[in-house]
C-alpha cells in the first residue's frame, strides 16, 4: 500500500507577520515548513510540496527532497487540488493533507489518521469543544450556543486517494477544509484524537506557544561505560582522581584510571560517540602516562559542544582491594571538579565480586559507569 502526503505551503501567511510567510520563518533553529516535512517524512512514501511561485528558491535552499512539488493556486482548495493531480503519477492508495503552518504534529496523531483509512475514506484528527460558545453583536454578548457535538478541527485529514482526488475535481464552491470536500462529495470522515499540541501557526503569538511547546521536549540521553586494568608492580593505584596507596598499581598505557576511564565511556556512549580508545588511540605515544582527567574533559567537552550537560554519573568499583570507602568523598569531589558539577550529582561505590573471577582473585579493578545527558 502506497501512502502520499501533500504539505500545503503556498499561502502567505500575513497574520503572522514577518518579512516572508509564517512557513518560512523560523522556529526555534529549524524554518516551520522543514519540521513540518521532517515529521510527515518517516510515515509515508510519497511526498508533495505544494508552493507559491515566489518560494521555490527558498525550497531549495533547505536542501530537502521532496517527490514531487506542485505550484499553488489563488485558494487552498486549488492548491490541494493541484497537489493532488500531480500526485496521479505515483498512483497512492492513501493520502495525507497537512498545513505547512503545523509543525508540531505528532506521529501518533499521523499513525491514528492512517489506521483509520483501513475502515474508512475519510479520516482527520480534532479535539472536541470545551469551552463556553456566545455569539455576539457590537461588543457584546448576544447568545450563547450549545458545544455537543462540536470539534476543533485539525491536519493531517486523511483520505482514499482516489475519492478525494475526484471530490475536489468537483468542488464548484470554497470549502474550510478538505473535510468540507469530501463531505460535500459524500464521503464519510472518522474523527480521531487531536493534540493541543498540534497547533497551527497564524500569529506573532502562535510562534511564542510554539516555541514554549518545544521547550518542554527534553532529549536525555543514558551511557554506559565499562573498563578493567590489571594489576603490576607499583605502589598505588589512581581511582576516580585520586591517588590511593597500594601494594600495586594499575597497568595502562595513560595513568589505569579505571574509574575514570568507565565514566568517561558512558559519557561518550551516551552521544553516540564512540570510546575513549577512539578519541585517544593507545598506540598514539602523546597519550603514554596522561592523566585521566584529560579524557574525562575531552568528553564533556564534546557534550557541551552538542548541546548536553551531565546532570549526574554512577560509578560503581568492582575490587576485593584497596577499600574504596574511606576515599570516597575525594573521589566524588574530583570527579565533581572536572565535571562542573555538584557533588552531590555523582556517586562512587565499590563491590566485591565475591572473591569470584579475575577481580576475586585481585588480578585487577573493574569498574561500570552510567551517565546521563540531558538537552541544555
Amino acid at each position: 500500500m502506497t501512502i502520499a502526503a501533500i504539505i500545503v505551503a503556498a499561502g502567505r501567511g500575513t497574520r503572522a507577520g514577518g518579512d516572508v510567510p509564517k512557513q518560512w520563518q523560523s522556529l526555534r533553529d529549524e524554518v516551520v515548513i522543514s519540521r513540518t516535512f521532517k515529521t510527515l517524512r518517516p510515515h509515508v512514501n510519497i511526498i508533495c510540496v505544494v508552493l507559491h511561485k515566489d518560494d521555490v528558491t527558498r525550497w531549495e535552499a533547505l536542501g530537502l527532497t521532496a517527490d514531487c512539488i506542485a505550484m499553488g493556486g489563488a485558494t487552498r482548495d486549488a492548491s490541494v487540488c493541484a497537489g493532488l493531480e500531480a500526485l496521479c503519477a505515483y498512483s497512492p492508495d492513501k493520502v495525507l493533507i497537512h498545513d505547512a503552518a503545523r509543525p508540531l504534529v505528532s506521529a501518533e496523531i499521523i499513525r491514528s489518521v492512517i489506521g483509520a483509512l483501513d475502515s474508512h475514506k475519510g479520516a482527520a484528527p480534532a479535539l472536541a469543544v470545551t469551552d463556553a460558545l456566545w455569539t455576539g453583536h457590537d461588543g457584546t454578548v448576544s447568545g450563547t450556543m450549545d458545544r455537543s457535538g462540536l470539534f476543533r478541527a485539525q491536519t493531517p485529514q486523511g483520505f482514499d486517494f482516489q475519492a478525494i482526488l475526484e471530490a475536489h475535481k468537483h468542488q464548484s464552491t470554497p470549502a474550510a477544509d478538505d473535510v468540507a470536500v469530501a463531505r460535500a462529495a459524500g464521503i464519510e470522515v472518522a474523527i480521531v484524537a487531536g493534540c493541543e499540541r498540534n497547533l497551527k501557526i497564524t500569529t506573532k503569538d502562535d510562534f511564542l506557544r510554539a516555541d514554549n511547546l518545544l521547550g518542554y521536549e527534553m532529549d536525555v540521553r543514558i551511557g554506559n561505560g565499562y573498563d578493567v586494568h590489571r594489576f603490576g608492580v607499583g605502589d598505588h593505584v589512581w581511582l576516580c582522581g585520586v591517588k590511593v596507596p597500594h601494594g600495586r598499581s594499575l597497568q595502562g598505557h595513560s595513568d589505569a584510571d579505571v574509574g575514570m576511564h568507565a565514566v568517561t565511556d558512558a559519557i561518550y556512549g551516551a552521544l553516540g560517540m564512540g570510546d575513549i580508545g577512539q578519541h585517544f588511540p593507545p598506540s598514539d605515544p602523546q597519550w603514554k602516562g596522561a592523566e585521566s582527567r584529560v579524557f574525562l574533559r575531552h568528553a564533556v567537552n564534546l557534550a557541551t559542544q552538542n548541546g548536553f550537560k551531565v546532570s549526574n554519573v554512577d560509578c560503581t568499583l568492582v575490587c576485593e582491594y584497596p577499600k574504596i570507602g574511606p576515599h570516597q568523598p575525594a573521589m566524588k569531589a574530583a570527579l565533581a571538579a572536572i565535571m562542573e558539577l555538584d557533588v552531590n550529582r555523582i556517586s562512587v561505590k565499590a563491590t566485591t565480586s565475591e572473591r569470584l573471577g579475575f577481580t576475586g582473585r585481585e588480578e585487577g579493578i573493574a569498574a561500570i559507569a552510567t551517565a546521563t545527558l540531558v538537552k541544555s
